[in-house]
């Protein structure tokens, strides 16, 4: 067994092919997590995707093919050639792939580094494919162990304090922007997760905000989780809100552009939009009097919070490297001593069943029983004593799993299908994350 990640992200592809690469909703997601499963090669798979990033996390028999059959089928549907696909993709195998992977949970690898929102993303791609069979007992050790390194840097860094987000971002843009911001009036549309989180901020920088979304339940359920008051206005009036407001945020989930270039109108007033959704909702276009920024084009702020944040960077990815080093220690034990230890229990079972049967027969005498059970188990002991010393020497060594998988076969030892259960990871366990 291996782990690999195949990793397209805002460092080797630019928002054009990352959505095209995107995945909007869960049945795109379980369609091809179905098809990536059904390769020989592949075990557990866990698809993320978010404005940022597509990656996939696998458990898997043999790295090169796996990578290969899966950025195949990511051309096909994305209708990239395979070959830029190739040329982009980050490929991380064994060690590079779980020391990535905890780097992605640190919020290291983000755009916005410190940023809070991929720990929970990471959390919800983990548990869409748990509930859908899609992974199981070998990524749940690895996303147990993400967690816990995201936790650990949060807990020893200074990366975690402040709210850095994407939408932070565009709104710390927007501040620069603005110097009345108590007579700029925001547009968000969209009603989810990088909605709110772009609504608080605002609010927090003193703009006042209006909400316009296809679900006009769910945004007015939005706007009464905050204090301040917030106006929601139907899906109706997009175009009005587009051409008398300033400064616009969108975050929607929809697979299409829905601002278009011809909804535009000619105004007295400069007009600032930040399209922060992936794939973007504004329709690629250059309209006089409207600066639009993508996720790409926030750069700046990035590149300035990345210099803050360098000194807790450093100490973290001194954390992810320990705890990449802690975790295959870890996962070595979690087989090999119930191995050991049910290679002995069998054969002391199979000693008293056998003096037993013995003694039923007359074969031995009852007052001898005693010291032919000692010499039995001294026998078995010091038989068993070489191949344990080299299981656990063998398990320190990637070829491990495949070792002592032979060994269980072997013997008839059945893996503990409890295991996620006796090293509890919660984040596997929870129906509602």
């Amino acid at each position: 067994m291996e782990y690999l990640i195949v990793s397209f992200t805002h460092k080797n592809t630019d928002i054009q092919t990352r959505e095209k690469l995107a995945f909007g909703n869960d049945l795109e997601k379980e369609t091809f997590l179905k098809q990536i499963i059904a390769h020989e090669s592949i075990n557990e798979a866990i698809l993320i995707s978010t404005c940022n990033r597509v990656e996939f996390i696998l458990s898997v028999n043999q790295c090169k093919d796996s990578g290969q059959h899966i950025i195949a089928l990511l051309s096909k549907r994305s209708n990239i050639e395979l070959q830029e696909l190739l040329g982009r993709a980050d490929i991380y195998e064994n060690e590079g792939a779980i020391h990535h992977l905890f780097t992605v949970a640190s919020s290291l690898d983000s755009l916005v580094v410190g940023e809070t929102q991929i720990a929970g993303q990471l959390k919800d791609a983990f548990k869409f494919s748990m509930e859908n069979l899609y992974c199981g007992q070998k990524l749940a050790r690895v996303m147990h162990y993400s967690f816990k390194c995201a936790a650990r840097v949060r807990t020893a860094t200074a990366l975690g304090t402040g709210s850095v987000s994407v939408a932070s971002t565009a709104v710390a843009k927007a501040k620069e922007i603005y110097k009345d911001i108590e007579d700029v009036k925001a547009i968000v549309i969209g009603a989810g997760e990088m909605s709110e989180l772009a609504i608080k901020h605002l609010l927090k920088s003193g703009f006042q905000v209006v909400i316009c979304s296809r679900n006009t339940q769910k945004a007015k359920t939005l706007a009464s989780t905050f204090e301040q008051e917030i106006e929601v206005e139907p899906y109706s009036k997009l175009e009005e809100l587009l051409n008398s407001k300033r400064l616009l945020i969108t975050a929607t989930s929809a697979p299409y552009p829905i601002i278009k270039c011809s909804m535009i109108k000619d105004v007295s007033f400069q007009r600032n939009w930040f399209d922060i959704a992936v794939p973007r909702d504004i329709e690629d276009m250059e309209v006089s009097g409207v600066n639009i920024y993508s996720v790409d084009d926030l750069q700046g702020i990035v590149d300035e919070n990345v210099v803050l944040r360098a000194d807790a960077a450093k100490i973290a990815y001194g954390i992810v490297g320990k705890i990449t080093i802690e975790f295959f220690s870890w996962i070595k034990t979690l087989s090999v001593e119930p191995t050991i230890k049910t290679l002995y229990t069998n054969a002391d079972e199979i000693i008293e069943k056998k003096i037993a049967n013995a003694l039923k027969k007359g074969f031995i005498k009852l007052e001898d029983e005693q010291n032919i059970n000692k010499l039995c188990k001294t026998i078995i002991n010091e038989f068993l004593h070489k191949p344990s010393t080299q299981l656990r020497e063998v398990s320190k060594s990637m070829e491990g799993d495949v070792i002592l998988g032979a060994t269980q076969n072997l013997f008839g030892i059945k893996e503990d299908t409890n295991m996620i259960n006796k090293y509890k990871c919660e984040h596997a366990l929870q129906t509602n994350i």
